[in-house]
């Protein structure tokens, strides 16, 4: 099949624009459709007006949507000791997706981030088409955690969830394992693409989905809508001082999620020796009892649009990804894409993407005293020019939408010509 003979590809998540998988999964759509692909995308909560982006807009309907994710935590506000990261029970049914899905008739089923109540586990195995599901966490093989830090169970049967806070072995998360388990033994047709190399690993060490075909596939970035513009002007557009380094952090929730590692940053900033040094956080407001860094520090809040984010990329020095788990960093590829060097700690997929003292800086896991030696390292490079180069230049190598975009139309073809039985991890 070829792309002149009308595959139809269906993208599937719970929003279009909320979140880092919602950014991922449309930039893929976009691609598609920019390759001549018949793409729609399948939401719980549309955010943008794109036509080709569906979701039921009966108001009833939509006001049911909202209380969907309060429905799914139902179960997991029983355990008291819970962590604060997320967990999915996807027990809650009568949404119609599966059914909303097999109307539409596509070729191929995309699956990206399907939780907050957008999809009971069972359903899953309702749909009637090839399904690809790209792996943005880890919810997908463990028993309902999307951070599963250094817990193992998902390799057996999970149980005992650390986070949970549960001593018992058949507790949730036991039950949602054993539950997705059967589940995916009904689907003959199941594809898992890896976004990074460290999650197509943990998924071929998982129960859930060693038998299934894993792919590794990267997300993918438009390079000319995140690229390199004049350091000065982007400051000036933001109100940002001329005369100092800055050091960019953000993500969605950047203070309050402690995944997000700003701990670990805070401890870092205070190590800095370099004194002309100014912050910048975005995702997050002033929070009610901001630290005291020693630097002037600027709260820019959430940027949802791109060209926002380009400028406050390029009017970095250096962006710091203090993550204790990260899979594919849209923050790290943004950056990179911008010719900004990144520092982030050497976990997950951050190695994908950051070349240690080549286009950034891999810390060694959670020490913010080489973090912030890394940030340094950025700050004070002789060739940082150079650096900012390769930062690009890697993106446009491995990462940019026209060079991967062609591997997710012949995995496609390859799924419907093959029928996806070929069970080992295969790099596209």
């Amino acid at each position: 099949m070829s792309c002149g003979d009308g595959l139809k590809v269906l993208i599937v998540n719970a929003s279009d624009n909320i979140g880092g998988a919602a950014k991922a999964a449309r930039r893929l759509h976009n691609a598609l459709i920019g390759s001549g692909i018949n793409s729609q995308m399948l939401v719980l909560t549309k955010v943008t007006d794109d036509y080709t982006v569906l979701s039921d807009e009966s108001k009833i309907k939509y006001a049911f949507s909202k209380l969907l994710p309060t429905f799914d935590l139902l179960p997991v506000k029983l355990y008291k000791k819970r962590s604060g990261t997320l967990f999915s029970a996807a027990w809650f049914p009568f949404t119609g997706v599966s059914e909303r899905i097999n109307a539409l008739k596509p070729d191929i089923v995309h699956l990206h981030w399907v939780c907050g109540g957008m999809i009971r586990i069972e359903d899953i195995a309702n749909i009637k088409v090839p399904i690809v599901w790209s792996l943005h966490d880890n919810w997908a093989f463990t028993g309902g955690c999307h951070v599963m830090w250094d817990c193992d169970r998902y390799k057996e049967k999970c149980g005992r969830c650390p986070r949970l806070g549960s001593d018992f072995g058949m507790d949730l998360s036991r039950i949602l394992f054993f539950k997705k388990d059967k589940t995916y033994s009904k689907i003959s047709n199941l594809t898992l693409v890896g976004l990074s190399r460290w999650i197509a690993s943990c998924a071929t060490e998982s129960k859930l989905l060693a038998s299934k075909r894993i792919v590794h596939l990267p997300n993918l970035i438009d390079s000319t809508t995140f690229s390199p513009i004049d350091k000065t002007s982007a400051r000036e557009l933001l109100n940002l001082p001329l005369n100092k380094k800055l050091v960019v952090f953000g993500a969605v929730k950047a203070v309050s999620d402690i995944n997000k590692g700003y701990k670990e940053l805070c401890s870092a900033l205070h190590l800095l020796e370099n004194r002309n040094i100014e912050v910048v956080v975005f995702g997050s407001g002033l929070p009610k009892d901001a630290p005291k860094f020693g630097f002037n520090t600027h709260y820019v809040g959430y940027l949802s649009d791109d060209l926002s984010l380009r400028v406050l990329y390029n009017a970095a020095d250096v962006v710091v990804v203090p993550s204790l788990q990260e899979n594919l960093s849209n923050t790290i590829m943004e950056s990179l894409a911008c010719g900004t060097p990144v520092v982030a700690f050497d976990i997950g997929g951050n190695g994908d993407m950051i070349e240690h003292q080549i286009n950034g800086y891999l810390a060694r896991p959670f020490e913010s005293k080489d973090l912030a030696q890394g940030i340094e390292w950025v700050l004070n490079a002789t060739n940082y020019s150079e650096l900012a180069l390769n930062a690009r230049a890697k993106i446009l190598r491995e990462f940019d939408s026209n060079v991967v975009v062609t591997k997710y139309i012949a995995l496609y073809q390859n799924i419907l010509n093959t029928h996806g039985h070929d069970k080992q991890i295969v790099a596209i």
